[in-house]
């Protein structure tokens, strides 16, 4: 163990005692016995049965409650980190309760009496100091922020004395200088909603980065289907082939798989790893759907586990009183928000809406949760000096689902994640690497009015009612159970034909035939299914194998995909210049229907219809869901040309990374990206 010299010790000291910090550390102590007094006076004053609430006698509990907080958090976060996961998560929740419970117990003055009052005394004063704490911060992220640096300063000291620093310090530990990359997903926003957020000066972080010239902003084309798990397959993994829709049928095995359900995403998983991943060279995963063959997964739902004793990030997390506890208060405080919001939308009358009760009231405050969860490993790992760091953050495509995409509530979502985008590039100098920043999305959003709410009828209901066979080729039952069933999950029946929706795409299975068929075998078995799909006023594609090649069909006229002939109305039109291409390279995805769907597109307004009760969409074709946005340092060329589909992104990140020297190369990488640029300066500026 290092022993420092004295004249090191006095520099220690004399930094310590510096005015500033002293000011600082004044200021925080302060904040912290107003806070805690006023909470304690309130929550005494309104209980009943307590003898006084003299300001003397709070001021020693104010006192008492530091006191107790210095000797039980530590032990609490002991705790916390030594049961990991869901445990982590139970003791967090009830650990600010506990220390404030065992305060008031204490309490010379016995003013309460009693374990059940005690209990709904400190519960209430916990309650009301994370209210007031935000207020006092005024709506800002500083007092998360001050957590976090007090969590990566603890980290990287340990760091120091493993390594054989001294066992006891003073000084902050230096900025790194090695070069480090986070990549930070903002879910769902379009590179033209991002635009005109930045130009409204709703957005100061990404707005200052873009006017001072550090960044550049610039879109990318998604592609179909343009949804989260297939972009992830693509950027992480440069595999998005792998993935036809959000979710979709499998003839050969008889298994509906959804890519956001954990078993699932762990079966997909393996097919898209072949040691390339975007994160192989020991980066991390966080919040992801795939793992993109990161030495760290942390909430990556392919892994299907909560962070473990070794994540020291979400043990803090949960013990800090400015972390779980400040989400969960403020989250209940979502929930009235969100339940007032869609109350005003009624009342005004704001087309197109759906519902916005049910499931949705609980991921809003959850979807905040994550990210804040989110941020806070970020923090971890940036002080563990992971080279590498991929993570999404997905509150604005969960509210603008349901709001809409330009809709204000979804805005507000994104001026948070902007924030959060200021708090990770002030944590930058407590790093123990030089981080650049890169921003991007995995696909926009679309909006418009559902085709329930434009037809009357959902797309299965349609679709049953063009299939019309023939009695002697009908099912002697309404479901069949040709499906390959799980032995460890009860049977599900498989419908003949089978509509997997996914936004305003949708894939239509012929579920009694093991291969994919052309259209004249399902003419065959059901005459009127194509054109009367192809024929409805909601559906503007229908794309179909004929004569061995990918047909789109449309309600006045059809093109062949491979060469581009078309007869009658061209179908495409609507789409935009890349909707052939994307249609021929989803026709080469894996597990592609036998039919594929396409809502129709408006023309002026570029609103689709999506299959699902969604106001905001993504999945398919038509408006923003395919304009993806990507932010990067200003001096970073983009080398893959543009950026068509998601695994052009990947082969990007990748050349980002070896131009910071974080990618060992290999033949395969050569094969991938044949021109590596050249190395440039690191700046340390995000």
């Amino acid at each position: 163990m290092a022993v420092q010299p004295p004249r090191k010790r006095r520099t220690e000291l004399r930094g310590l005692v510096a005015w500033p910090r002293v000011l600082d550390r004044a200021k925080a102590v302060l904040r912290n016995g107003l806070i805690t007094f006023v909470v304690l006076f309130f929550t005494l004053w309104l209980m009943p049965g307590v003898r006084s609430t003299d300001v003397i006698g709070t001021l020693g509990l104010v006192i008492l409650v530091s006191v107790v907080g210095a000797v039980l958090r530590p032990l609490l976060l002991f705790g916390v980190t030594a049961l990991g996961g869901w445990g982590a998560m139970l003791l967090g929740v009830v650990a600010q309760v506990i220390v404030m419970a065992v305060a008031l117990e204490l309490d010379p003055s016995k003013r309460l009496s009693g374990w059940p009052t005690v209990g709904v005394a400190a519960f209430c004063a916990v309650v009301g100091a994370a209210i007031l704490d935000w207020m006092v911060d005024s709506g800002t992220e500083d007092t998360f922020m001050k957590e976090a640096r007090r969590l990566m300063r603890a980290i990287r000291r340990r760091q120091a004395r493993q390594a054989g620093g001294s066992l006891f310090t003073l000084r902050r530990p230096e900025p790194g200088t090695e070069p480090g990359l986070l990549m930070i997903q903002l879910d769902g926003v379009s590179e033209p909603v991002l635009r005109w957020a930045v130009r409204a000066g709703n957005l100061p972080t990404l707005g200052r980065w873009l006017r001072t010239g550090t960044h550049a902003m610039r879109g990318w084309h998604t592609g179909i289907p343009s949804t989260t798990p297939a972009s992830q397959a693509g950027i992480l993994h440069g595999a998005s082939r792998q993935i036809p829709a959000f979710r979709w049928y499998e003839k050969e095995t008889g298994k509906l798989l959804v890519s956001n359900r954990p078993r699932d995403a762990a079966v997909i998983q393996p097919r898209l790893s072949d040691g390339r991943g975007l994160l192989r060279d020991g980066g991390v995963s966080i919040g992801n759907a795939f793992n993109g063959d990161a030495a760290i997964n942390l909430l990556t739902v392919s892994s299907a586990a909560l962070p473990g004793r070794s994540a020291r990030g979400w043990a803090a997390f949960m013990a800090s009183p400015f972390g779980f506890t400040r989400a969960l208060v403020l989250g209940v405080g979502e929930v009235a928000v969100e339940l007032y919001q869609a109350r005003l939308q009624r009342r005004r009358n704001l087309l197109p809406r759906v519902s916005r009760s049910g499931a949705f009231l609980a991921l809003r405050p959850a979807a905040m949760l994550l990210r804040d969860v989110n941020v806070s490993l970020i923090a971890e790992q940036m002080a563990r000096g992971a080279p590498a760091v991929y993570c999404d953050l997905v509150d604005y495509d969960e509210v603008a689902h349901h709001a809409g995409p330009a809709r204000p509530e979804s805005m507000r979502q994104l001026e948070n994640l902007d924030r959060m985008l200021g708090v990770l590039e002030r944590l930058g100098p407590e790093a123990a690497r030089a981080y650049r920043i890169v921003v991007l999305s995995d696909h926009g959003q679309s909006q418009g009015a559902t085709f329930r709410q434009r037809h009357g009828e959902t797309l299965d209901q349609a679709v049953e009612r063009f299939a019309v066979p023939d009695q002697a080729d009908a099912p002697a039952s309404a479901a069949e159970q040709e499906a390959t069933e799980e032995p460890e999950f009860p049977p599900s029946p498989v419908a003949p034909l089978l509509v997997v929706s996914s936004g305003n795409l949708s894939l239509v299975y012929l579920t009694r035939f093991k291969e994919r068929l052309e259209k004249d075998r399902i003419d065959r078995a059901y005459p009127q299914l194509v054109a009367g799909l192809a024929g409805h006023p909601g559906v503007g594609l229908v794309v179909v194998r004929e004569d061995g090649a990918p047909v789109a069909y449309g309600p006045g006229g059809r093109q062949r995909l491979t060469d581009g002939e078309v007869e009658g109305i061209d179908p495409l039109l609507p789409y935009g210049p890349h909707a052939r291409a994307d249609l021929l390279r989803h026709q080469e995805a894996e597990h592609v229907g036998d039919l594929v769907l396409i809502s129709k597109v408006d023309p002026v307004t570029d609103e689709v219809a999506a299959f699902e009760e969604l106001v905001g969409s993504h999945g398919g074709l038509g408006g923003w869901q395919t304009d993806a946005m990507l932010v990067h340092p200003a001096e970073w060329q983009i080398t893959q040309g543009e950026l068509i589909g998601p695994d052009a992104v990947h082969r990007q990140l990748v050349d980002w990374l070896a131009l910071l020297g974080l990618r060992t190369q290999s033949p395969a990488d050569d094969e991938l990206s044949p021109a590596a640029p050249a190395r440039l300066p690191v700046s340390l500026d995000s």
